[in-house]
């Protein structure tokens, strides 16, 4: 199986950062086919960023200019550099990725790491 760990979550202020950050155990964000989702309590699930087959960075527009995804050097680890967070980040932050970038289905999940900001 493919295990992806969230980790960074925490409660902070209104204009203050966090990164998170999703290890991989026995998969390599070797393609572009991963991605972060969000599910606030009494919301539906939203995709915030993500990086398309074709390497693009696609973002949410509530968190275009705030927040940044990306891989680490060794391709085990994503990056979400969340900056300038207002209380409507609060929620549960998910990492994802694909089998194959051609697939409808995100296949791998990680576990959450809560966001709270006030």
């Amino acid at each position: 199986d493919v295990q992806l760990v969230e980790s960074g979550g925490g409660s902070v202020q209104a204009g203050e950062s966090l990164r998170l950050s999703c290890a991989a155990d026995g998969y390599t964000f070797s393609s572009h086919c991963v991605g972060w989702f969000r599910q606030a309590e009494t919301k539906e699930r939203e995709g915030v960023a993500a990086i398309d087959a074709d390497g693009r960075a696609n973002y949410a527009d509530s968190v275009r200019g705030r927040l940044t995804i990306s891989k680490d050097s060794t391709r085990t680890t994503l990056i979400l550099q969340m900056n300038n967070l207002r209380p409507d980040d609060t929620a549960m932050y998910y990492c994802a990725a694909k089998r194959q970038c051609s697939d409808a289905e995100w296949t791998y999940w990680g576990q959450g790491t809560q966001v709270t900001v006030s």
